[in-house]
Order: structure tokens, then sequence, then C-alpha cells
């Protein structure tokens, strides 16, 4: 039998277990004093003010465009190179997302790119952290700042990660986290918008929850304003706690992979990895890297049982948002050649060692 390697894996154990089976016997599985105690606990680890729980990061940079007042009319300027949902959220909210063009170390969005791109039409901007890697923030930040132009972090990958030992999702007005399945922690869907904004918080409170900025009994209630449906459930939050017990050794094993993969795989000369600055807090999310023949190389590694992940498309490769590649010279170039290599914190040393061993293999039968 073919040994098999998934690209990522999650995990769950006693404790989540445990606390899920307490939300089911309380009786109460809709957002409630589970959700509450989640969000204080990231609210803690991340070092900002508000967390407020939400059911996925899309609908997260909705309501925190919304919160901000931007929607018809406006633009937001955000990076080619991302899951589509940071564009659609931007559409969500009503306003027309530019796509502008990334860093070639990174493949985060380029600040030269973003001033370039700044219009009398823009409110904020939305930098992406591919991979757990920080975008160039202090460039994005000053820019923003002199032309009034709200940040908005899309940190979907970036949970623990820091810049300068500040975790990312907290430059910003807001930011956003990712607890989906291929993430380090999972609350199957799920997600939280970061906010040191007192009234900013109170906003999305109130659209997160059909208009009330605390939680309701569903009866006899105050809407203030209108407001939508996009809560996280106490059993989602259950499951977020339980994951919580593990984190520390999740983020170690991460970084333990990256070396090993840097160690492996280093002198080969038809592959970069992307780096991360671990010194100063960056934290792996997945390891990526740009390689020649990508798509052959992704085709060998199946036949051996090896599953990695192919970059997304460019944006503006995408129906929705089509756009020339001579726009986007860099991600039209790199976007091709980049893979996520398998990454789960659940592989062994001889399991990197055994996918490294067939990329040499590949490049050197060539």
């Amino acid at each position: 039998m073919v040994k098999q390697i998934d690209w990522w894996e999650p995990k769950f154990g006693k404790k989540e277990y445990s606390l899920v089976r307490g939300v089911l016997d309380s009786g109460f599985i809709n957002d409630g004093d589970v959700t509450t105690k989640f969000e204080q606990e990231l609210t803690k680890l991340l070092g900002c003010k508000h967390v407020v729980a939400v059911t996925n990061c899309t609908s997260g940079l909705f309501l925190a465009l919304a919160g901000l007042g931007i929607g018809e009319g406006d633009e937001v300027i955000i990076t080619d190179v991302t899951f589509i949902a940071t564009a659609n959220a931007v559409v969500l909210a009503g306003a027309k997302p530019v796509l502008v063009d990334v860093d070639p170390s990174t493949m985060n969005i380029s600040p030269k790119s973003f001033a370039s791109a700044i219009t009398s039409r823009t409110k904020a901007v939305i930098p992406v952290y591919v991979s757990g890697r920080a975008a160039d923030l202090p460039a994005i930040i000053d820019i923003a700042e002199k032309r009034e132009i709200y940040v908005v972090e899309d940190a979907a990958e970036g949970f623990m990660s820091k810049l300068n030992r500040r975790c990312l999702g907290t430059f910003g007005i807001a930011g956003c986290l990712s607890f989906s399945p291929n993430k380090i922690i999972t609350t199957g869907q799920g997600g939280a918008i970061l906010t040191n904004d007192d009234q900013l918080h109170v906003r999305l409170r109130e659209l997160k929850d059909q208009g009330r900025p605390v939680r309701g009994t569903g009866g006899a209630d105050i809407h203030n304003t209108v407001g939508y449906n996009f809560k996280l459930t106490n059993l989602q939050a259950a499951v977020g706690l339980g994951q919580l017990t593990s984190l520390d050794s999740r983020l170690r094993r991460m970084k333990e992979i990256y070396a090993l993969y840097q160690q492996y795989l280093g002198d080969i000369k038809e592959i970069s990895l992307f780096k991360f600055d671990i010194s100063n807090g960056e934290s792996p999310q997945w390891i990526d890297a740009i390689v020649e023949d990508r798509d052959r190389l992704d085709e060998y590694l199946v036949r051996k049982g090896i599953h990695c992940r192919k970059y997304w498309y460019p944006l503006h490769t995408q129906k929705p948002y089509r756009q020339s590649d001579e726009r986007f010279p860099v991600s039209s170039r790199l976007s091709n050649k980049a893979i996520w290599f398998p990454s789960a914190f659940t592989l062994t040393d001889d399991d990197i060692r055994y996918v490294s061993s067939h990329i040499k293999g590949y490049y050197r039968s060539k």
C-alpha cells in the first residue's frame, strides 16, 4: 500500500467531546455563555479589547465593513492573491473590491500597489496574511492613516501569528479570524472579529444579532437598528474552547515542521520556500513555496500518496472579478508556481522526511 500523507488534518480530543456534551446536557445550544467564554479566552490570548464571535471569517469581514459604514459607492482595496471570500465580503457590503498586485517575497499585498490604487472613493484596505505571514503593516498603516482609510485585517490564516510580538488582526480598526477545518484550531465553521474600538464593538454586536446590542430573548427585545444573524453557537464555541487547550503544542509543532522543510529542501534550486520570521513571532499556518514545474510535481506526489494544495487562482482571473494579466505582473507570474506542502501539525518528523525525499526525487529524476 502507498503511504497516504494528507495536506491538512483537523484533530479532536476528549476535551472537545466533554465540552460539547456539557452544552447538549444544558439544553441551550445557541449563542450563549459558552460563546461568551470563547470570546473572553480569545481576548486574553490575542491582547485586544473586544472579540465578537461570528459564523465565519467572510461574515466577519462583511460585518466589519458594514459596521464602519462602508457600502454602495465605496471602494475597498484588496490583494489579488487571496481566497475569493475576501472579495465576496466586500461585495456583500455593497462596496467595490479593487484588486492590487502582491509582494513576491510574501504573496501579500504590495504597499506600492495599494498606494497607487487609492481614489477619492477608497474607504478601506484589507491586508491578507497568506499562510500566517505578516504583510508590510508599517507601510500599509502609514499610507492608510495619511489618506484616512480604514485598515481591516483578513487574518483568516494568521491566528496567533505575530509581527514584532503583536498578534496579527490587532493592528487595524478591525481584524477577522477563521476557524474553518483547515486552520490551527477549528469550530467546524466559525470566525471572530477583533477590535479595540468601543463604538465599533457595539455596532458589531448589533449587526451580528438582529440589531440587538446585547443578547436577547427572541421575544420582547429592543431592536434599535437593522441587523442580521451571524451568531456562533455554544456547540461551536465548546469545540473551540477544547481546541485552545492544545494550542501551544500545535503552534510549536508548526514551527518545527517549517524548520524540517527548510532543512530537507533548502538546497533544492527548483524550490523557494516562503520565509517566516519566527524570532519576531510569526507562526506558520501552512508551509508554502514557489516551485518549478508545479503541476507535474503535484501529480507526481499524488501518485506517491502525498497530497499538496495548489495556490488559489488570482482573483483577476476569476469570472466575477476578471481583469487583464498585465495589471498584475507578480501574481500572474507566481501563482501558478505556488503550492502548499503537507502542513498538518499531526504529521511526524518521518512524514516530513518522506514528503521531502519524494520532492527531491522528482527534481533529481528530471
